[in-house]
Protein backbone atom coordinates (compact mmCIF):
# COMPACT_ATOMS: atom_id res chain seq x y z
CA UNK A 1 0.00 0.00 0.00
CA UNK A 2 1.14 3.49 -0.72
CA UNK A 3 0.13 6.71 0.93
CA UNK A 4 -1.15 9.63 -1.06
CA UNK A 5 0.80 12.85 -0.86
CA UNK A 6 -1.17 15.96 0.11
CA UNK A 7 1.43 18.42 -1.17
CA UNK A 8 1.12 20.06 -4.56
CA UNK A 9 3.90 19.54 -7.08
CA UNK A 10 6.60 22.16 -6.65
CA UNK A 11 6.62 25.11 -9.04
CA UNK A 12 3.37 24.14 -10.72
CA UNK A 13 0.75 26.23 -8.97
CA UNK A 14 2.72 29.20 -7.53
CA UNK A 15 3.25 29.94 -3.85
CA UNK A 16 0.76 28.73 -1.27
CA UNK A 17 -1.20 31.19 0.85
CA UNK A 18 0.86 30.15 3.90
CA UNK A 19 4.09 31.17 2.17
CA UNK A 20 2.59 34.54 1.19
CA UNK A 21 1.42 35.14 4.76
CA UNK A 22 4.86 34.20 6.12
CA UNK A 23 6.51 36.62 3.70
CA UNK A 24 4.18 39.47 4.76
CA UNK A 25 4.80 38.71 8.44
CA UNK A 26 8.57 38.81 7.89
CA UNK A 27 8.32 42.19 6.18
CA UNK A 28 6.05 43.57 8.93
CA UNK A 29 8.42 42.24 11.61
CA UNK A 30 11.45 43.78 9.92
CA UNK A 31 9.72 47.16 9.60
CA UNK A 32 8.54 47.15 13.23
CA UNK A 33 11.96 46.02 14.47
CA UNK A 34 13.65 48.83 12.55
CA UNK A 35 11.20 51.40 13.94
CA UNK A 36 11.83 50.13 17.48
CA UNK A 37 15.60 50.45 17.05
CA UNK A 38 15.24 53.99 15.67
CA UNK A 39 13.00 54.96 18.61
CA UNK A 40 15.45 53.55 21.17
CA UNK A 41 18.33 55.34 19.44
CA UNK A 42 16.45 58.65 19.47
CA UNK A 43 15.66 58.45 23.19
CA UNK A 44 19.22 57.35 24.03
CA UNK A 45 20.67 60.28 22.09
CA UNK A 46 18.22 62.72 23.64
CA UNK A 47 18.97 61.48 27.16
CA UNK A 48 22.74 61.18 26.87
CA UNK A 49 23.62 63.68 24.16
CA UNK A 50 21.31 66.50 25.15
CA UNK A 51 21.75 66.27 28.92
CA UNK A 52 23.92 69.29 29.70
CA UNK A 53 24.13 68.82 33.47
CA UNK A 54 24.22 65.73 35.66
CA UNK A 55 25.30 64.95 39.19
CA UNK A 56 25.59 62.40 41.93
CA UNK A 57 25.71 62.30 45.72
CA UNK A 58 29.19 61.32 46.88
CA UNK A 59 28.50 61.40 50.63
CA UNK A 60 26.24 63.02 53.18
CA UNK A 61 26.36 63.84 56.88
CA UNK A 62 23.06 64.02 58.78
CA UNK A 63 22.77 66.54 61.61
CA UNK A 64 19.73 67.31 63.81
CA UNK A 65 18.35 70.14 61.65
CA UNK A 66 20.31 69.81 58.40
CA UNK A 67 22.04 67.38 56.07
CA UNK A 68 25.38 68.26 54.51
CA UNK A 69 25.52 66.74 51.03
CA UNK A 70 28.70 66.34 48.96
CA UNK A 71 27.61 66.68 45.31
CA UNK A 72 29.67 66.05 42.22
CA UNK A 73 28.17 67.86 39.23
CA UNK A 74 29.29 67.42 35.61
CA UNK A 75 28.10 69.91 33.02
CA UNK A 76 28.97 71.48 29.71
CA UNK A 77 31.28 74.48 29.86
CA UNK A 78 29.21 77.62 30.23
CA UNK A 79 25.99 75.72 30.97
CA UNK A 80 24.02 76.66 34.04
CA UNK A 81 21.36 74.80 35.91
CA UNK A 82 20.28 73.37 39.21
CA UNK A 83 20.14 70.07 41.05
CA UNK A 84 17.30 69.07 43.37
CA UNK A 85 18.20 67.26 46.60
CA UNK A 86 15.84 65.87 49.23
CA UNK A 87 16.13 64.20 52.61
CA UNK A 88 13.82 61.77 54.35
CA UNK A 89 13.39 60.81 57.98
CA UNK A 90 13.63 57.25 59.30
CA UNK A 91 9.89 56.70 58.71
CA UNK A 92 10.18 57.77 55.04
CA UNK A 93 8.60 61.22 55.38
CA UNK A 94 10.26 64.00 53.39
CA UNK A 95 11.88 66.45 55.81
CA UNK A 96 13.77 68.68 53.38
CA UNK A 97 14.04 69.55 49.69
CA UNK A 98 16.04 72.26 47.94
CA UNK A 99 17.44 73.30 44.58
CA UNK A 100 21.12 74.19 44.33
CA UNK A 101 22.38 76.26 41.37
CA UNK A 102 25.56 75.55 39.43
CA UNK A 103 26.91 78.22 37.07
CA UNK A 104 30.24 79.05 35.53
CA UNK A 105 32.67 77.58 33.03
CA UNK A 106 33.88 74.61 35.11
CA UNK A 107 32.83 71.24 33.70
CA UNK A 108 33.20 69.32 36.98
CA UNK A 109 32.16 70.78 40.33
CA UNK A 110 32.62 69.17 43.75
CA UNK A 111 30.60 71.06 46.31
CA UNK A 112 29.27 70.43 49.80
CA UNK A 113 25.79 71.95 50.17
CA UNK A 114 23.65 72.21 53.29
CA UNK A 115 20.04 71.06 53.10
CA UNK A 116 17.92 72.41 55.98
CA UNK A 117 15.46 69.88 57.39
CA UNK A 118 12.35 70.10 59.55
CA UNK A 119 13.30 66.94 61.47
CA UNK A 120 16.41 64.75 61.62
CA UNK A 121 17.09 63.43 58.12
CA UNK A 122 18.54 59.98 57.49
CA UNK A 123 19.05 60.17 53.73
CA UNK A 124 20.25 62.52 51.02
CA UNK A 125 18.83 61.78 47.57
CA UNK A 126 19.58 63.57 44.31
CA UNK A 127 16.25 63.82 42.46
CA UNK A 128 17.80 65.21 39.29
CA UNK A 129 19.68 67.99 37.60
CA UNK A 130 18.24 70.33 34.98
CA UNK A 131 19.87 72.83 32.64
CA UNK A 132 18.37 76.29 32.23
Amino acid sequence: MSTASTQLPEGRYGRSSDERADHKLRIAGAVLGTLLLVLIGYFAYHYVGQNKISGEVIAFDAKPSAVEVHLEVRKDSGASGYCTVRSQSADGAEVGRADFRFDGDATRIDKVVTLRTTAPGTTAELLGCHAD
